[in-house]
């Protein structure tokens, strides 16, 4: 057996060519890692694919015709850690309830200086961390000057989290609104936010429209069936507003002062129901890479309103995958199996 010695850390991850290390959902589940530590490996793994060092293709896609389910299959290359993964992603159901849905999704590590595999992982929890924190990242490049409220539309995965990420990258918000219509949703948002930051609350909201009126930093994280559509009019001069589901019209893109994406192309292939009447999009004025890397603006001034695309790069993915793979080896954490014997 070969020790990997991991480019970003001193540990070493055992590894052979013979067998995989398989890490499932309950192995990840336990792991303890704080939001600003997710929040820097996120932050880093865009400075690094910025500066040229790591490799970030376009994902590709399959949907069938009557779009009952979608899959997706994204390769990338983290130049910091020297790690080749591949993650998968596959979801049934879309023409169903939430219940009724099937999610299934998977990174597998590959060490790019022994050649050797690292581990194979649900990426459940990968995902459902690195997602909120990018939206805490643009938030805190793109908000504007003083921002003091925010609101979250749904109380899914991702709006769960949403709160917590967002103090941790604004830390001086002090209204936080959420608007959600299933009741187990809202309160698991409550309980997230307590577990975080037990002496902040949500206050929840049923006027989305004055809701959104009043917020400065929009997320909108809720599913496709959502009845929430917040439109560009309702948005005070220098609001940020967020895509990472649905729950924001078509409007607040076209006629944004300013937009912004984790990127362009998967904008345009992900977002089409943002598309105006012709199919077309607004040009993008900047991704993403450049403005955490200091190079770009997020915001030019602080009346205009800009809206943001946050749609998942897998370099972010390797990298807290790859960050959650040590803690997990560090506990011996995870199954060895013979897969090419």
């Amino acid at each position: 057996m070969t020790e990997i010695t991991v480019a970003d850390e001193a540990q070493s991850v055992p590894a052979d060519d013979k067998t995989l290390r398989i890490l499932s959902t309950s192995d990840l589940a336990g792991i303890d890692i704080s939001l600003a530590d997710v929040v820097a490996t996120v932050e880093g793994a865009y400075r690094t694919l910025h500066a040229g060092q790591s490799d970030n293709p376009r994902k590709l896609t399959v949907k069938p015709e009557d779009g009952h389910s979608v899959s997706y299959a994204m390769l990338g290359r983290d130049g910091s850690r020297n790690v080749v993964a591949i993650k998968t992603s596959y979801k049934h159901g879309l023409d169903k309830g939430r219940d009724e849905q099937h999610y299934y999704t998977a990174l597998t590590l590959y060490d790019d200086v022994t050649g050797l595999p690292v581990a194979m992982m649900d990426c459940g929890r990968i995902g459902s961390l690195r997602t909120p924190a990018v939206s805490a990242l643009l938030a805190r490049e793109c908000a504007r000057p003083g921002a003091r409220s925010a609101l979250v539309i749904g109380t899914g995965t991702q709006g769960r989290l949403a709160l917590p990420f967002l103090l941790t990258t604004l830390p001086d918000l002090d209204r936080l609104m959420l608007f959600g219509t299933h009741s187990e949703g809202i309160a698991a948002v409550r309980e997230e936010l307590h577990t975080h930051f037990p002496e902040r609350d949500v206050e929840i909201v049923t006027d989305l429209r004055a809701a959104a009126s009043d917020a400065d930093v929009v997320v909108a994280t809720a599913g496709a069936h959502t009845p929430a559509a917040v439109e560009a009019g309702w948005l005070k001069p220098g609001a940020l507003s967020i895509l990472v589901g649905h729950g924001l019209a078509p409007s607040t893109l076209q006629r944004a002062d300013r937009v912004v994406a984790t990127s362009e192309a998967q904008m345009k292939v992900t977002g089409t129901d943002m598309a105006d009447e012709n199919g077309g999009f607004p040009a993008v004025d900047t991704e993403f890479p450049p403005v955490v890397a200091g190079i770009t603006a997020g915001r030019r001034s602080a009346k205009e309103r800009i809206f943001a695309y946050n749609s998942g790069l897998v370099v972010t993915d390797i990298a807290l995958g790859h960050r959650f793979a040590q803690l997990a080896l560090d506990q011996g954490l995870g199954t060895q199996v013979p897969l090419w014997q």
